[in-house]
Parts: C-alpha cells; structure tokens; sequence
C-alpha cells in the first residue's frame, strides 16, 4: 500500500513527470473505495451500521485517503438529496481536482443512506484528533500576514496518522522567503514547539498564524521561558509573535 495521496490529476502529473506517482495513488484510491463498500456490507445490519464501521477502513487506508475518498464521492454525487447538507458541506471543502475519466473509478457505490452514516463516522472520528484547522489561525484573506517569529500551524494531511495529533502541528516560524507574503520564495524554517526539531515547511503546508486564545497552557509557557532577548506578545491581528 502506497502512503502517498496524489493530489493532482493525471494529466497534471504527466506535466510534472509525476506519472507513477499518479497511477500508485489512483490505484489505493479505488482500493479504498471497494474497502468502504466491503465494510459497509460487512456491518451493516439493516438498520444501522455497526460501531466503529468506518474506523476499520481508516486503520487500512489512513485519515486523508479515506476522507479523499468520501469527499469525492459526495461531490460526484452532489445531486442526491440523501446525503446531508452538513456532509456535502464538508465534501466540498476538499481540493478534488475534476477528473472525469477517473474520479469516478473510486466513487463508493454503497447505498447513499447508509454512507451518509459511514461519512458521518469517519468525520466523528477526525473530530476526536482534536487537530487545529484554518479557523483557529488568523485570517489570510489578504495575503499580508509575516509569518516571522510567530507560532504557526501546520495542516495535519502533511503528517501520518500516528503523528497528528495538535501538539505536533505548532510550529515556530523564523526566517526563510516563505515567511513573507506575496514573495517568490516558499519555504519557512523554524522549528517544532514540541522538542525544538528543526526544519522547514512550505507556506502552502501551514494554515497560518495561531489565534492567541487558542495557543495551549503548555506552548503559552515555553513561549515565556524562551531567551530574556525575546518578548512573546500579542500582535495587532491577535496572533502570537516572538521578536
């Protein structure tokens, strides 16, 4: 099983001379979707699904490959009224490219009301990672945010599952062109809040800066144990900034 979710589309990766890549990710793709129609076969009891139903794909298949696949089974079937507002909401946030030679290969084909029950699973439990997400960041809507001494988050599809967790996501951004807004240059260096690992990210692996009020006790007190040469303050936008 490969562990690579490709997110692009095949004629994409032929551009980008990324096309086994493709073809390896494509493949798990269409195995995870027999997967979750096997489970769903196998758990459904003609009147509900059996607990923790979409888990037993998820420990097989992963986080981001499951949710993949789900996401665009709802947006290749958006027109049916049995999945959920609240699902199809969900679905659409996924950056699924339109394929139509190929999407359609790894749509589940189970009964829309029974899956509408085995997305809300697997949406219960990506909830119970308690992850950060874009709503706890500072807005980007305008582009301009410096990500320059300042705790940023790192989005948990760039992490295996045994990694994401929201401890692993903090990140302390120092330097690097990625930092600044609008620049040609992507990579932001710093290092984990975590255990101080140092590496680098690419700003479009980050979600952005943390809101103050959701920066945890623990983070909050290393941040005001580090060197008497840096102040952590509360900047203007209400994001956390080391100087």
């Amino acid at each position: 099983m490969t562990e690579i979710l490709y997110h692009y589309t095949q004629k994409d990766a032929k551009e980008l001379g990324e096309l086994e890549l493709w073809r390896e990710s494509y493949r798990e793709n269409c195995s995870c979707a027999r997967a979750i129609e096997a489970a769903i076969r196998r758990d459904f009891d003609g009147m509900r699904l059996k607990e923790n139903c979409a888990k037993s794909v998820i420990s097989e298949f992963g986080f981001d490959r499951v949710n993949w696949v789900l996401a665009n089974t709802l947006r290749e079937l958006k027109d049916d009224g049995r999945f959920s507002s609240s699902n199809k909401q969900w679905a659409s946030g996924f950056p699924v490219p339109p394929d139509k030679e190929h999407n359609w290969q790894f749509t589940v084909t189970s009964h829309p009301v029974v899956l509408d029950g085995f997305v809300d699973e697997a949406r219960k439990a990506w909830r119970e990672l308690e992850l950060f997400d874009a709503s706890h960041c500072v807005s980007e809507a305008d582009g301009q945010i410096d990500y320059t001494g300042r705790v940023v988050v790192i989005r948990p599809d760039i992490f295996k599952d045994a990694y994401k967790t929201p401890e692993n996501q903090l990140f302390m951004a120092e330097s690097g062109f990625g930092c600044a807004p609008n620049t040609g240059g992507r990579k932001v260096f710093g290092y984990f809040l975590k255990d101080d690992e140092k590496t680098y990210f690419r700003r479009n692996e980050l979600y952005g800066v943390l809101k103050d009020e959701f920066l945890p006790a623990w983070a909050r007190e290393k941040l005001n144990t580090q060197s008497e040469t840096a102040d952590c303050e509360e900047t203007q936008d209400g994001g956390i900034s080391m100087r």
